[in-house]
């Protein structure tokens, strides 16, 4: 592949010295795509105003096109907190009034692009803040069709579409998960249960690999539910990272932790029911062979507890 430098004639946002992830990437076939070291949108949901879209000015890459608020990476700079910078920028849209859901990752071999989908939290208005915009609107899902689409966009939109009324949601059995390991968890079961809520909390932020959950695409930010029994019922719950800034996604409220008055068993299965009534796709983390059966006749999936800690990274 090439790289290629923008004309110095060429806006640039925001005003300044260009990043050097502010480049094309020319590939073998001779098609250019803008970003050095890929490039990420956000696909923003409201539930009531719809798909929020970018008007591209007729000078960008194919102009008069409607897409999704987005631009290059910067060096060392993950996609997620990319697509919020880029919409921020871009659309004015605050990180902290999102909730991201869904990464989905278009790899090119020599060029990537990732869109997050992400659900508003906090109503905002967006705002046109540079020369790319000729306007940003909220469109209903069913009348995005209908407009003409940025070309990767278009061929995007329907897979990302049929995605959005998943709403994943883990359900963390949190004696068997922290039993799989014996790490004298035994000793402080408290304590214990601290360290794995801190673990889920970390990865409610990153995100989990959707073949972990059996979910297509790349990466999903589900809610979690941490059912702690016993002793361990005296654990703190640490506070749920929340950004200052759009370098991290926020995560308001993903972990609940809920304390077992009586057996831990039927707290999950009571939970697991509850939610897949609620329509939400849920999963539980288990290696109880009668729990699992439980919580399957309940209409849940199930992933072992080793499955879990080995994205936990703790």
């Amino acid at each position: 592949m090439i790289i290629e430098q923008p004309a110095p004639n060429e806006p640039r946002r925001p005003q300044g010295p260009r990043n050097p992830g502010d480049a094309w990437v020319i590939a073998p076939d001779g098609q250019r795509y803008w970003g050095r070291f890929g490039a990420a949108g956000l696909l923003v949901v409201d539930p009531h105003r719809g798909i929020l879209l970018q008007h591209r000015a007729s000078w960008s890459h194919h102009g008069d096109t409607w897409g999704l608020p987005g631009g290059a990476l910067h060096e060392n700079e993950t996609a997620a907190a990319a697509a919020l910078r880029e919409a921020a920028e871009e659309a004015g849209v605050p990180a902290a009034s999102v909730r991201p859901r869904l990464m989905s990752v278009l790899d090119l071999g020599v060029w990537s692009y990732s869109t997050l989908t992400a659900d508003v939290t906090v109503p905002f208005e967006p705002v046109i803040s540079d020369q790319e915009s000729r306007e940003l609107a909220w469109v209903p899902v069913e009348g995005v069709e209908s407009l003409p689409l940025h070309p990767a966009f278009a061929t995007s939109w329907p897979r990302l579409r049929a995605l959005l009324p998943v709403r994943p949601v883990v359900v963390v059995d949190a004696a068997n998960v922290m039993g799989s390991v014996p790490d004298g968890w035994w000793k402080d079961r408290a304590g214990a249960a601290g360290r794995l809520l801190e673990a889920v909390s970390a990865l409610a932020v990153r995100g989990i690999p959707a073949g972990v959950l059996g979910l297509p695409e790349d990466a999903w930010f589900p809610d979690y539910v941490v059912v702690v029994e016993g002793n361990a019922r005296g654990v703190v719950a640490p506070d749920v990272p929340t950004p200052t800034d759009v370098q991290t996604p926020a995560v308001p409220a993903s972990v609940k932790l809920v304390r077992a008055e009586g057996a831990g068993d039927d707290a999950i299965v009571a939970c697991a029911r509850r939610l897949v009534d609620e329509g939400r796709r849920v999963t539980v983390a288990t290696c109880d062979r009668g729990l699992a059966d439980r919580c399957g006749s309940a209409g849940a999936g199930i992933i072992g507890a080793g499955q879990l800690r080995n994205v936990l990274a703790y």
